[in-house]
């Protein structure tokens, strides 16, 4: 898909998960974040939509999934800075219902904690949007990251900081080596999960994440282990994919057109709802008594040990050949 189908994909997602998920101050919508180039045309639209009148923000939390460490907050560069400039100043979210990881707090791996327990004291992420990479990292869950990995403090890989110096001037001493990011567990652990890829240069990482198995060198991978995971890419992102893979996947999207079905995953009010009506069901299945049991008469077993075999005998019988 264009760009423009791939920016309507993502924020038609996002705006239709909250508008059904209707968020209240005691039951927040929470949602996880990128910064990058990839989502900055959905945070655009997004605010547009905002601005329409059709969403609010005003019960939605939102949890970033990376900081630089030792960048001002108020650098241009901060993932602080990004956010606010690009989406929190133009939404009506509330101060107090941002969370982005401070990369200049004095215990980092302190802060890395709280910002678990503050996920958990929300309950959980309901949805993670998130970019990746060239080498298929997500946040900066670089090659190599465990796939059952928290929130922690991370060293940058070459390739990243190289990456990034463009947003530095092409300066790569400006560029922090080091950051704090969500890992991977942590977003594996959000209820669904949606991957933004575009750009020839991510192709690799695309088609390794799914025309191959899971593998930490690629943490994109990751995702084939979640039940709710999607990744919209644009046709460029798709030039490392066979064929046959590129034609699977539209048929499907085609023939779930045509029958009606469209990316809609039910509300976690309406799956407990579900859940409890089947296990009612099946309670009085198995709790009912049953009008004429049935009676298996099965055989009397001898339980008595079968003689040892003689030995001498059958020696004999073998020498005599």
């Amino acid at each position: 898909m264009n760009e423009c189908e791939r920016r309507s994909v993502d924020v038609s997602l996002m705006w239709h998960r909250i508008i059904t998920f209707e968020p209240t101050p005691q039951k927040p919508f929470v949602l996880g974040l990128p910064t990058g180039s990839s989502p900055e045309g959905v945070y655009r639209e997004l605010v547009r939509r905002h601005k329409l009148g059709h969403i609010s923000f005003r019960n939605v939390v939102t949890f970033n999934m990376d900081e630089y460490v030792g960048l001002p907050r108020d650098h241009p560069e901060s993932y602080h800075s990004f956010m606010y400039e690009h989406f929190f100043s133009h939404v009506d979210v509330l101060p107090g219902n941002v969370n982005i990881l401070d990369g200049n707090a004095k215990d980092l791996e302190a802060e890395c904690i709280a910002y678990e327990e503050k996920i958990a004291r929300v309950g959980g992420i309901e949805l993670f949007l998130g970019g990746i990479g060239p080498d298929g990292h997500i946040a900066f869950n670089e090659p190599g990251s465990s796939l059952r990995s928290r929130t922690r403090v991370k060293t940058l890989a070459y390739d990243t900081v190289m990456a990034n110096s463009r947003f530095f001037g092409g300066d790569v001493s400006q560029v922090p080596k080091m950051a704090l990011t969500v890992g991977i567990q942590t977003i594996l652990d959000a209820r669904e999960v949606v991957i933004i890829i575009t750009g020839a240069h991510k192709a690799l990482a695309l088609q390794k994440c799914i025309e191959e198995g899971v593998n930490h060198m690629w943490t994109l991978s990751s995702l084939q282990m979640h039940p709710a995971a999607m990744i919209v890419a644009d046709d460029d992102a798709t030039l490392e994919l066979k064929v046959k893979t590129v034609q699977y996947f539209r048929s499907i999207e085609s023939v779930a057109a045509e029958q009606g079905f469209s990316q809609t995953l039910p509300s976690q009010k309406s799956t407990k709802a579900k859940r409890d009506s089947v296990l009612e069901m099946l309670n009085g299945l198995y709790t009912k008594p049953r009008s004429n049991p049935a009676k298996l008469n099965a055989p009397a077993i001898d339980l008595e040990r079968v003689p040892s075999p003689n030995l001498e005998s059958m020696m004999t019988r073998v020498a005599s050949y």
